[in-house]
């Protein structure tokens, strides 16, 4: 059966990885998937992801963190979702927990967190919010 949300699963994977205290989970690989994973390692959300080329298919390897036995992601979660997309201005992207979290948004300069996008002043698709 086909996968209608590849990023909705690799999110997915990482929390369902992160309540079973795994130190590591794998994702099939690509591009979008990579971007994000490389937003959420800039914010410390996870301690790294890799390429892991064991198979036939191309994998990342992703190493989640943990402070003090707690996952660092207390709350991952797909916003814009295939059924409903979801776009926002520059101005308008959502806080979350008041600046505490990050949502991850795909703009025409890339992937990128909700404060570098403010910076940019560039607006797009919010894919996921993380706190």
């Amino acid at each position: 059966m086909a996968m209608t949300d590849p990023l909705g699963d690799m999110l997915t994977r990482i929390r369902n990885g992160q309540q079973a205290k795994k130190d590591s989970v794998l994702s099939p690989a690509s591009k979008l998937r990579a971007r994000v994973l490389e937003v959420l390692q800039r914010e410390g959300y996870i301690r790294g992801f890799s390429d892991d080329a064991t198979g036939a298919h191309p994998q990342l390897r992703i190493e989640l963190k943990y402070f003090e036995g707690e996952p660092a992601i207390k709350h991952i979660a797909r916003v814009s979702k295939p059924g409903r997309r979801v776009y926002s201005g520059s101005k308008e992207l959502p806080v979350v927990r008041n600046g505490l979290g990050i949502t991850i948004v795909s703009t025409p300069k890339g992937v990128l967190s909700d404060a570098e996008a403010r910076a940019d002043n560039v607006g797009g698709e919010v894919l996921a919010e993380v706190f």
